[in-house]
Formats: structure tokens, C-alpha cells, sequence
């Protein structure tokens, strides 16, 4: 048997692939497209509980058809008291596959790739489906992918308002303080969710919450607003789904089951359904079913996370590690 080769790329080597805004957008939409067309294999997520601790493990698991051609499986960790012991919540591992032979491919780290993907779906969904004209981001949640989401969402949108909250002062005020440098202009840290959201063109709810509470309130958002919720534990009302024109998420298959996400009780009341979903992002990337419409529509937009899109960023990083010589060269078999 021939020897084979795999890519590691640790936390460290990613860091210096220094991958633009640009690279990490182009793919996610190049996967986004992949999937809308059908060529694409993706199984419902999976969740491990230790019972140790306040947190489980996600196993993610897919497959893309060319361009980007790999098969790939994602463990990440969500625990949410990571912060006390200086950690991420979210801490994970990616691995690439050829799909043909089933070789390894790749090992890469994939805590910071779940964060830059997170906020592109995020991103990609608003470039698709909230108004051209937006003006004004209120994001709540200041865990790992929320960096993502502003940092990404304000490189389409330029903001002229951006505003942020989450439950502790100290994480709102570094999250404010932090975008600021990065984005060189100023982001507000608001003392409340009301002031974060009430009167923003695109909502993102990124929150840590123990137990479903339903903190967003349905008659904060404006008329033709996006609404993102993605949180693990749900912090809307049930009457958000409501006054939506259009309700899309990123998987209707894994959308649809298990016990986490943001829109779970909509799905079991049924006001979230095979009738009453408009489309998958995919299919709108694609161009098989259209996004916004009007700038009166209000539209929400719920993604769960997509080892497609973790296999596509792993695989835009393994080609460039590959033309930057960044990473090690481990001998597999």
C-alpha cells in the first residue's frame, strides 16, 4: 500500500493563513450554491452528552461535490462555563476526507472555523435577505461567532449604527471596545436587550442561555427587518414567527428534530413546518427560490450550522496552507 499523507493545521497555522473576509464569504456561498443544487450529502447533526459537565459535543457530517469535491466530519464541544476556566465555549476538530477512497485528508482545528463560518452563514443569509439599504445591526451575544457575525455582516453592509449587549457588562464592553479597533468605528454597548434591537434593519440573537426564555420581543422589530436567532436555548416568542413573510433556515432536516435551537418550540407547535418554511439558503444561493422580495417584508432566517460549510472553509484553508507551506505533514499509514 502506497503511504499516506495528511495536513495538520493547528490553531497557531490558521492563525497565520491570515484568511480574508473575502475567502471565508466565498466559501460558504460557493457551499451554500453546492447544496441548492443537490449535489451535496449532509446528515442531521448528532449530539453527545457527557453528563459532567454543562455542555455536550456536536458531530457534524457531510459531503460537497465539486468544486470543492470532500467529505468531512466535525466534533465541537458546547459548554458554556468555559469562560471560568479562560476557555472558548466552543472547542473542535475537524476532519477532511477524500470521498472517493476515504482516505484522511486533513486535521485541522475547527474552533476558530466554526466561529468564521457561523458569522458568514449569517452574513451570506443578510446579503440575500435583508434590505439592500440596511443601516443599523442590533446583535445580542458576545460568544465566539458573534465577532464573526458583526465583523462579516458590517464588511457587506458598512453600518452607520452597529449595537451590541449581552448579559455581563464586563463581555458587552470588551465585545464594543474590541469591534471598535477592528472595524474603526464606533459600536455601542447597550444596558439592555430592548435598546440593542428595537428599531434595527438586521437582529441577530446569538445568546448563552441555561433554559429558554423569551427575552426578544416580537414588537421590537421593525417592519421589513431580518431577524437571526440562533442561539442553542430559545430567547424569542413564539409570536416572532408571526409577522414573518418569509421563514428560511440553513437544513430542514436537522432544523426539524433534536431538542436544541433557537425556533424548537415553533417546530413542535408546528407554526415552523414543511407547509410554512419558505426555503432553504441554499436554494435561494442557487437561485431556485427567491429571498427578499420587498423591503416591507419581515424575514427570519434560523441556521443550526452546516458541516458543509465547515468542510468548505476547512478546505478553502487547506489550500491555501498548501500554497503558503503553513502546517505540518504528518505520515498517516
Amino acid at each position: 500500500m502506497p503511504p499516506i499523507y495528511i495536513t495538520y493545521l493547528n490553531r497557531l497555522d490558521i492563525e497565520e493563513l491570515k484568511i480574508t473576509d473575502d475567502e471565508i464569504l466565498a466559501a460558504i456561498e460557493t457551499s451554500l450554491a453546492t447544496q441548492g443544487r443537490g449535489e451535496a450529502i449532509i446528515e442531521p447533526r448528532m449530539h453527545l452528552e457527557p453528563g459532567v459537565a454543562n455542555g455536550h459535543f456536536n458531530v457534524l457530517r457531510g459531503a460537497l461535490k465539486a468544486p470543492i469535491d470532500s467529505a468531512g466530519v466535525k466534533v465541537v464541544g458546547d459548554f458554556v462555563d468555559n469562560y471560568k476556566l479562560g476557555f472558548p465555549s466552543e472547542l473542535g476538530v475537524l476532519l477532511l476526507m477524500d470521498p472517493r477512497m476515504g482516505a484522511l485528508k486533513a486535521i485541522l482545528d475547527a474552533s476558530g472555523i466554526t466561529d468564521m463560518r457561523t458569522g458568514a452563514m449569517t452574513a451570506i443569509g443578510a446579503k440575500y435577505l435583508a434590505r439592500k439599504n440596511a443601516r443599523v445591526l442590533g446583535h445580542v451575544g458576545a460568544r465566539g461567532s458573534s465577532y464573526w457575525n458583526v465583523r462579516l455582516l458590517n464588511h457587506l453592509f458598512d453600518f452607520a449604527e452597529i449595537r451590541v449587549h449581552s448579559a455581563r457588562p464586563e463581555s458587552r464592553q470588551g465585545f464594543a471596545e474590541r469591534l471598535s479597533r477592528d472595524l474603526g468605528k464606533k459600536v455601542i454597548a447597550t444596558d439592555d436587550w430592548r435598546s440593542c434591537i428595537e428599531g434595527a434593519d438586521i437582529v441577530v440573537e446569538a445568546t448563552r442561555l441555561s433554559a429558554p426564555e423569551p427575552l426578544l420581543r416580537t414588537e421590537w422589530i421593525k417592519p421589513g427587518a431580518l431577524v437571526v436567532p440562533y442561539g442553542t436555548m430559545s430567547a424569542i416568542e413564539l409570536s416572532l414567527t408571526d409577522i414573518m413573510s418569509k421563514l428560511v433556515v440553513d437544513d430542514w432536516g436537522q432544523c426539524k428534530g433534536g431538542k436544541f435551537g433557537s425556533l424548537r418550540a415553533h417546530v413542535e407547535t408546528g407554526r415552523l413546518s414543511a407547509a410554512t418554511l419558505h426555503a432553504e439558503m441554499g436554494q435561494i444561493v442557487a437561485g431556485l427560490k427567491p429571498g427578499r422580495e420587498r423591503d416591507d417584508e419581515n424575514i427570519l432566517f434560523w441556521h443550526r450550522g452546516l458541516s458543509l460549510s465547515d468542510i468548505a472553509l476547512g478546505h478553502a484553508m487547506l489550500e491555501k496552507s498548501a500554497r503558503l507551506g503553513i502546517g505540518q505533514r504528518l505520515r498517516f499509514a
